[in-house]
């Protein structure tokens, strides 16, 4: 049996905002995002067969109670954790519902609700599903103080500027970047405008990584309407459907372990796998596509990320940084959004949110952010123990 297209209908997100400054809860959050994706979509709720819910912290068949302010239809509702991928992993359980021929009609929901400051370990009575990759890290690299993530990436910028020349000027250019994109977006959690020098003078949190370098924890929601063929054409939606032309998913190599590079513990072999198969499920790559949305949850991982999705060779992303090819004007447009390090980063959502960006852009309605003549739109998002996912779409021709 033959895959069946999917597309993508509706989309809504919440404006992410910075814990406690809403006063809101996640059932709060997916009523906003969800009803405003349905809304996009022109249907009702008791059109979903089935809902797949991403989130990272919080407790079991939290994705019921999430969903059930949209309604109380009896449909399966399957909770999923796969770190920061887990919204792009809930949208590929529901795009594998419908292509394989269970569903004409899915919902694929993202949400967070986060502490303050950096992320710790949520169990101290077993084994940490980083252990592997952190004893990995400390064997290259002297162990800091500051929390296991930025080290993590400090340590991937440092082994990358010691192969291949790039600089702590090429990280904070990428935030710079992205900070300058996020103004357009309303949603995002900030939209304040930095020089270079500013990124460059906030505060110091590892190796060349600043603040103004990584992404915030976050609060807020996102939701996708996915359909097949069949009900696009029964709900008259063909103007507005995205197709997802190629998708796929990546874990952990031998290579993320047994490395003298912080790069491939950091997933960059995950990433650069999971573009090659959507790559050859799309019949298309990073060269056809116009908008990217793409993981930059520390500054250095979008530079790493453009190795890895084949948009320049190894060790030359730095030139794509410094000769604008990846904002306004250039060969892409990469993050905008805003991307994590601006527009905010609750971890089950952002894949789903992602998506929303890449769908506004590719149907023309992103206002001031928008792509020019956007017809083909890539997504990255990336989960540490761990998961890359890859995303294709192209306008629908219906």
């Amino acid at each position: 049996m033959m895959a069946r297209d999917v597309y993508v209908v509706g989309v809504g997100m919440t404006k992410f905002e910075k814990p406690g400054r809403r006063d809101w809860d996640y059932p709060d959050m997916v009523r906003e995002a969800g009803t405003e994706a349905l809304e996009d979509a022109g249907i009702g709720y008791e059109e979903i067969e089935q809902v797949g819910v991403g989130y990272v912290y919080g407790d079991s068949t939290a994705g019921q109670r999430a969903v059930y302010e949209l309604g109380l239809s009896g449909i399966p509702v399957v909770n999923m954790n796969n770190n920061c991928s887990t919204g792009s992993t809930a949208l590929m359980y529901c795009r594998q519902m419908i292509a394989g021929g269970l569903a004409d009609v899915t919902m694929a929901v993202g949400f967070e609700k986060m502490q303050r400051g950096s992320l710790d370990l949520s169990s101290e009575d077993r084994t940490a599903p980083l252990d592997r990759h952190i004893s990995s890290l400390h064997n290259l690299h002297e162990e800091t103080a500051s929390p296991v993530a930025p080290q993590m990436w400090a340590r991937a910028a440092e082994d990358h500027m010691r192969r291949y020349g790039s600089t702590p000027e090429h990280f904070a250019k990428v935030a710079e970047k992205n900070h300058r994109h996020s103004a357009n977006n309303p949603y995002a959690q900030f939209q304040d405008v930095y020089t270079l020098d500013e990124v460059l003078a906030s505060p110091h949190i590892d190796g060349p990584l600043t603040r103004l370098q990584c992404s915030p924890t976050s609060d807020g929601a996102a939701a996708a309407i996915l359909m097949s063929e069949a009900a696009v054409a029964k709900f008259d939606l063909g103007d507005q459907a995205v197709r997802i032309a190629g998708q796929a998913m990546a874990t952990d190599f031998a290579s993320s372990f047994d490395t003298d590079d912080a790069r491939t513990i950091v997933g960059a072999d995950m990433s650069a796998a999971a573009a090659r198969s959507a790559y050859d499920m799309a019949g298309f790559d990073a060269a056809d596509v116009q908008v990217i949305e793409l993981h930059d949850c520390f500054s250095p991982n979008e530079l790493l990320t453009y190795e890895a999705l084949n948009m320049c060779e190894v060790g030359r992303s730095a030139e794509l940084i410094d000769d604008g090819s990846t904002t306004y004007g250039g060969r892409w447009v990469v993050n905008p959004s805003g991307g994590l390090i601006s527009k905010g980063h609750p971890l089950g959502a952002t894949g789903i949110a992602q998506c929303a960006e890449l769908n506004w852009q590719l149907r023309g309605e992103a206002g001031q952010r928008q792509v020019a003549n956007a017809t083909r739109a890539l997504q990255h998002n990336i989960g540490l123990g761990g998961a890359a996912v890859v995303t294709l779409y192209e306008k629908s021709a219906n």
